[in-house]
């Protein structure tokens, strides 16, 4: 085929067209380093908060660790040098109409503009947030746990180009596991929770002024009760404290409330929400006044929210950053008919009563289902406050992983716009501890995220090769209880029906597999003896139960001969991990301390 002149000019301009494209391209990439040497410098603002200093320090220590450069922090422009400017001010440098407006205080902007890029957004996290999420995502960073990570290594770098935007559809996010309180895991992972602690250079947090079940320090029983009986419940006719609650139709009991929770924000003056909440059990007030109001709105959550709505409204004038937070839990978790919350309530809904081996959505938590469904109409700031753990046994096969995205992506179609996912809070070693809170981490920053290929991605990153063994025991567990009728609760016993002779076994030798492939790195290895410690402890406390179920099958012991040779292969495993106890309330190890004694009697 002859070509005319025409054509080939044609094919010419398009051939230097898509050249063009290409260089441009190249053009807006941004080279940080070259062959482990700094090729650009970090730029912040004179006057940069603590933030965004230490947004600087932690990107010039991580691309350290990538890249084996030092990278210098300066505070005006790098001359003849690409420059990651961190912070807004900074980004004006390269894009003078830059703007924060719709970034709130957590959202993010990471953009190339030439050969620059911008790591900023709201204050005072969000620019924080900007650099760490270039870290993760586009370097490839990742923050395990509090003691465990994976840096990559890249001499050469260049990124680019890029431009992301990024405002978190949760305001509150709170992963309530006891290594992710770490200041230093907390901000790397976006969580802003009450119990992480983050001080003002990682960008701080939401605190509460107590955090839930209050009524009886606002209103103290032992100050009150003697000579103000009618601010109590009346339970069967008389006025009680004792596992009661707190009279709501009573205007002085309010006032009185009110000026004690002034007085507690005056000396809280960081907090931005404030507890006013039912004490941890029933015992609502019947007295007729209060009874009528329950009858109205079809509902004790009523009562509860007029009563919050009118102590929001005394202390907004002279608080108007804080935030008033109510439970929807137990007696009040029903939505009431009439009454709203006022635009500075938290209304937090508890799941305590569901099963966790299904989603929330599905026909076995439909009572739960109708509750959320009902709040989300009526509530701009709905909260939830759901159980990841089994609060009996902490250390115990708890198999509800395949929930956690489901669950956290239903929350948010329901119009919640803050998480708390209470864990093991109180020790190390929880089942899976690191992995459900890091996985929440993620979910709680992006809902849309799958629950099960972040799962697998801890999995293969904090466990190595010894991954496919831990995913297969995983497996196996869940696979288990949804076989099985049992009601997978936040209370559950350690004679649930998936947790079977033949389960445990056949996981234990899976766990097994996974620290023989791993047994040359000691530190995964530790890790996998970790994994190990729930099965063995199931074992432990129903040992001569699982004794003769191992004989009735004729299958082989996977244990120790002895319990006291298994109890102290656990133990030395439990005080390395620093494992203080091995339920919420109990501190120490009561329950194999006395499974011991039972089996060598």
């Amino acid at each position: 085929m002859t070509l005319q002149k025409s054509q080939i000019a044609l094919l010419l301009a398009v051939l230097l067209f898509f050249t063009g494209c290409e260089q441009a391209l190249k053009d807006e990439a941004v080279t940080i380093a070259q062959n482990g040497l700094a090729q650009a410098a970090i730029v912040i603002a004179q006057d940069a908060g603590e933030p965004e200093q230490h947004a600087a320090a932690e990107l010039a220590d991580f691309l350290q660790q990538i890249t084996g450069a030092k990278f210098e922090i300066l505070h005006r422009p790098a001359a003849g040098r690409s420059r990651l400017l961190v912070g807004p001010k900074a980004a004006k440098l390269a894009a003078r109409d830059f703007s924060t407006d719709g970034l709130g205080a957590e959202g993010l902007i990471i953009r190339t503009v030439g050969n620059d890029l911008i790591l900023a957004g709201g204050h005072p996290r969000g620019t924080l947030y900007a650099v760490y999420t270039f870290l993760e995502e586009h370097l490839g960073c990742r923050w395990w746990s509090s003691k465990v990570s994976t840096i990559p290594k890249k001499p050469t770098l260049r990124v680019g180009p890029l431009n992301v935007r990024c405002v978190p559809v949760l305001e509150f996010r709170e992963a309530f596991w006891f290594d992710a309180f770490d200041g230093d895991w907390a901000v790397r992972n976006k969580c802003n929770g009450h119990a992480h602690r983050l001080d003002a250079k990682r960008g701080g947090r939401h605190i509460y002024e107590g955090h839930v079940h209050t009524f009886n320090r606002l209103i103290q029983p032992e100050k009150y009760f003697k000579d103000h009986p009618e601010w109590f419940s009346e339970i069967n006719g008389k006025r009680t404290h004792k596992r009661g609650q707190l009279c709501l139709t009573n205007e002085e009991m309010r006032k009185e409330l009110v000026k004690n929770l002034k007085a507690r924000l005056r000396e809280n003056p960081v907090a931005t929400i404030a507890s006013v909440s039912q004490n941890d059990w029933r015992g609502n007030c019947q007295c007729s006044r209060c009874a009528a109001v329950e009858k109205e709105e079809g509902s004790p959550a009523g009562l509860m929210l007029r009563f919050v709505n009118a102590v929001a409204a005394d202390i907004e004038e002279e608080f108007p950053h804080v935030a008033v937070s109510t439970l929807a839990y137990q007696y009040t978790r029903t939505p009431p008919k009439y009454v709203k919350p006022r635009h500075n309530v938290i209304v937090r809904l508890c799941s305590i009563e569901c099963s966790f081996s299904t989603p929330l959505a599905d026909e076995r938590n439909k009572k739960f289902r109708d509750d959320i469904v009902g709040w989300s109409k009526v509530c701009n700031r709905l909260y939830i406050w759901d159980y990841t753990t089994n609060f009996k046994h902490h250390i115990m096969p708890h198999p509800n992983l395949r929930v956690l995205g489901p669950n956290v992506k239903f929350f948010v179609d329901h119009n919640v716009k803050g998480i708390f996912e209470q864990g093991a809070y109180t020790t190390n070693g929880a089942e899976m501890a690191e992995l459900r809170a890091w996985v929440l981490a993620k979910l709680l920053w992006d809902p849309t995220r799958d629950g099960q290929e972040l799962i697998d991605e801890f999995i293969d990153g904090y466990y190595g090769a010894a991954g496919p063994h831990i995913k297969a025991y995983l497996k196996l567990t869940h696979d288990a209880v949804e076989a099985s009728d049992d009601y997978l609760r936040c209370f559950s016993q350690n004679t649930a029906k998936f947790l079977s002779f033949a389960v445990l076994s056949k996981g234990l030798a899976y766990l097994k597999n996974a620290e023989v492939a791993v047994r040359n790195n000691p530190d995964l290895r530790f890790r996998v003896q970790v994994a190990q410690l729930p099965v063995m402890y199931t074992f432990m406390t129903r040992w001569d139960e699982m004794r003769e179920q191992a004989e009735a099958a004729g299958a082989d012991w996977p244990m120790p001969d002895s319990i006291k040779d298994a109890f102290e292969h656990f133990m030395k495993v439990a005080r390395k991990k620093n494992i203080t106890r091995l339920d919420e309330w109990n501190p120490g190890y009561g329950a194999l301390e006395k499974a011991l004694e039972r089996a060598t009697k």
